[in-house]
């Protein structure tokens, strides 16, 4: 009979894959070798090579949390083992504001913010929540399966508003045909004893996720990008989402490239963030459009966007820092084409994602793989 001559360091999934190579050596009287950087390799009782296998990617992937190459807990997965398959996330604008716009922690918003309060790829306010949802869900149709869809909640701040107005839409969303799970946009320090009781109570008859805006854990950049609140505001309104229920998924964004920040601060975020671990997270790159405060430093001289190397870099390290289990919901944006001053080379999104994987592999390093005590497998 053959035996295993040599086994060196292998990711799971190319150890259950050596497995049945060592079941089909035994079986055809081969003797078999192993070689991590090179492939799998048969050899003969006389030692000469009969077969080889070289690894893909996905088989070298060291990182449990992934049917791909992909090296981090992508959303796509997140939506396949949550829903059984692709999901449609369609954006809604409920014709709310924020506390930074109408004066109560601030006026005119954050120095980044459109008019439409992120929400520009939504339809009007103006139509009823099944209105848009019907129309932005059409319009999806002619390029994915709309099948399953989310409904996403998400200009402006989404519970600044009393329980009676924001159950009646989020009812609305919850009844409407393919929708599998709601998505709410809103800020950590909008979260009202009552309206955290129905999140807690919505949370038991279908998938929530509560997604809440940081973008920095740096009080004076927050207070430069006039974002009305503090990071121990912002900890304050996460820890009581998530006393109210574990059933409620909580999804933090952050943003790379704020007015200020050195590299040391933006991953400084990171490191804060992955200690409250949330369910999901998001990063953002700053984009600079037209008709924003940003957009008008911008023009002055006053601001510069972070180049394409840079940003790469910096995802590719606040990856490392994230808990393996996070659910990475993004990793950079979309800035509406037709407002988008810079950076040029956002509009290239694909190639960013692309250049962000080959990163992770040249330097072989995963989602988490920074934090101690994790051991490689």
């Amino acid at each position: 009979m053959g035996r295993l001559l040599r086994r060196s360091f292998l990711p799971t999934r190319v150890g259950d894959l050596c497995k049945n190579f060592e079941l089909c050596a035994k079986a055809l009287e081969f003797s078999l070798i192993i070689v991590y950087n090179k492939g799998v390799f048969f050899y003969g009782e006389g030692g000469e090579r009969v077969a080889h296998h070289r690894p893909t990617q996905r088989e070298r992937n060291p990182y449990p949390y992934s049917d791909t190459n992909k090296r981090y807990f992508t959303y796509d997965y997140y939506l396949r083992r949550t829903f059984g398959g692709k999901c449609a996330k369609i954006p809604l604008d409920i014709g709310l504001s924020c506390p930074n716009i109408d004066g109560r922690c601030g006026t005119g918003g954050c120095i980044y913010c459109s008019g439409r309060g992120s929400g520009d790829f939504a339809a009007s306010p103006l139509l009823s929540v099944r209105e848009q949802y019907d129309l932005v869900r059409a319009q999806l149709s002619a390029k994915w399966s709309v099948e399953r869809c989310i409904a996403y909640f998400q200009a402006h701040t989404n519970t600044y508003a009393p329980l009676s107005f924001l159950r009646e839409r989020f009812e609305e969303a919850l009844a409407l045909d393919g929708v599998v799970g709601l998505n709410v946009a809103t800020r950590a320090d909008c979260l009202e004893e009552d309206v955290l009781a129905y999140l807690g109570e919505l949370a038991e008859r279908t998938v929530l996720t509560v997604e809440l805006g940081l973008q920095t854990a740096h009080d004076e950049t927050a207070k430069r990008i006039n974002r009305g609140h503090t990071w121990a505001q912002f900890c304050a309104g996460f820890e009581a989402l998530r006393r109210q229920s574990d059933r409620i998924g909580i999804c933090v964004h952050l943003i790379f490239g704020l007015p200020g920040e050195t590299d040391a601060m933006m991953l400084e975020t990171v490191r804060r963030v992955a200690e409250l671990r949330p369910d999901q997270f998001k990063i953002h790159l700053l984009h600079v459009l037209r008709g924003t405060r940003l957009g008008e430093m911008y023009e002055a001289g006053e601001y510069a966007p972070p180049e394409r190397e840079r940003y790469i870099g910096l995802v590719v390290s606040a990856l490392t820092m994230l808990p393996p289990d996070t659910v990475v919901a993004r990793l950079t944006g979309d800035g509406a084409a037709d407002d988008l001053l810079a950076p040029a080379w956002s509009r290239r999104k694909k190639s960013v994602l692309n250049d962000i994987d080959k990163m992770l592999v040249e330097r072989d390093l995963y989602q988490g793989c920074a934090l101690g005590g994790e051991e490689r497998i």
